[in-house]
């Protein structure tokens, strides 16, 4: 099969999608992106993709393995794409249940083909990495089609959220701000944090494309957690209530909680390790803690008489994220705070 060129498949990109995107109905299929390698060498690199698409409404890309040690969203898109149907949807759901499908593929956060880390690879390069490539169609094609991006994300291998999360950058002026607080509402997930924006991160490629991103971090810690999932597929099929994409018996009767909001207010809510050793931790994730209280110790057994050092806190903050494995280097992070704010 050689796919058409299509609004799927600009001229500017080499990838090419086995599926038209303007077409009604329900499809799945994967963004061919070409690769010449020993094994291969006319070869292409498959990332799965659905769309489902009904009538006029929002447009909704759900994505999920941008970072391919992250499952929870993974295994969610997935189960997404079998249940609904073109019937239950007026606008169009795009799915990526594993948008850095080599990494994905490996179990790492970053692709063991360019080491490339696609949330630090926006807006993209046409012509550069894998990763770069995959970057440049989700934000130039796929991005520039929708009105909403939920990006589904957890802690993966090295880190674990406390519960579910929902994140979002800072919105730019009162009406935004509106439509953002709506929107996380509407999705319901405890607790939703407040950021700066990242010029390399999707979210930050939906806003250039005019798109609303809602950014989840859905537990973490290399394991998936049955509650957690139950309560975020409540959250996103309640969102996709809310705005009008979804309907029917799927769409749940209210969101799973009262959502909180908080501010992660750059370095000063992050911990990290400056030595290379064991990490204890000193607190526990939900914990409120104050500037200057011990975090961690970091010991090292290689050198038996050698004290542990200790990290500190350098802000008040309540204890939101931590390091999971033990064994660290110098630049780690072992922790990360918010404060709760009002909205």
């Amino acid at each position: 099969m050689n796919p058409i060129v299509t609004p799927s498949n600009p001229p500017g990109s080499p990838i090419r999608s086995e599926i038209d995107l303007d077409a009604s109905g329900k499809h799945a299929g994967y963004l061919r992106l070409p690769h010449s390698v020993h094994r291969s060498a006319y070869g292409w690199l498959p990332i799965p993709i659905a769309s489902i698409r009904n009538g006029t409404g929002p447009v909704v890309l759900i994505m999920a393995g941008n970072h391919g040690d992250e499952y929870e969203g993974q295994i969610l898109v997935s189960a997404l794409i079998r249940e609904i149907e073109a019937a239950h949807i007026t606008g169009q759901l795009i799915l990526l249940p594993t948008a850095n499908a080599p990494a994905a593929e490996a179990g790492l956060r970053t692709s063991p083909i360019d080491g490339g880390n696609l949330n630090r690879a926006f807006p993209g390069d046409p012509q550069g990495s894998p990763t770069q490539v995959i970057a440049h169609y989700i934000e130039h094609v796929l991005l520039a089609r929708a009105d909403y991006l939920v990006d589904l994300h957890s802690g993966g291998s090295s880190l674990l959220y406390r519960g579910n999360n929902m994140l979002a950058i800072d919105p730019r002026d009162d009406e935004e701000k509106q439509r953002l607080t709506a929107a996380l509402r509407a999705f319901g997930l405890p607790n939703a944090y407040l950021h700066a924006e990242n010029p390399v991160h999707a979210a930050t490629a939906a806003r250039r494309q005019r798109a609303l991103s809602i950014t989840t971090e859905l537990g973490g810690g290399g394991t998936v957690d049955a509650a957690l999932l139950r309560e975020a597929r409540q959250g996103l099929l309640h969102f996709l209530g809310a705005i009008g994409v979804l309907s029917g018996p799927l769409v749940p009767a209210a969101p799973p909680a009262t959502t909180r909001f908080l501010r992660v207010a750059g370095a000063r809510h992050y911990v990290y390790a400056y030595d290379n050793g064991l990490y204890e931790p000193l607190v526990e994730l939900g914990e409120r803690v104050v500037a200057g209280q011990p975090a961690a110790r970091i010991h090292f057994p290689d050198t038996p008489l050698k004290e542990p050092v200790t990290c500190h806190f350098q802000s008040d903050g309540e204890v939101v994220c931590k390091r999971v494995p033990a064994l660290v280097k110098r630049g780690d992070c072992l922790f990360h705070l918010a404060e709760e704010v009002r909205t």
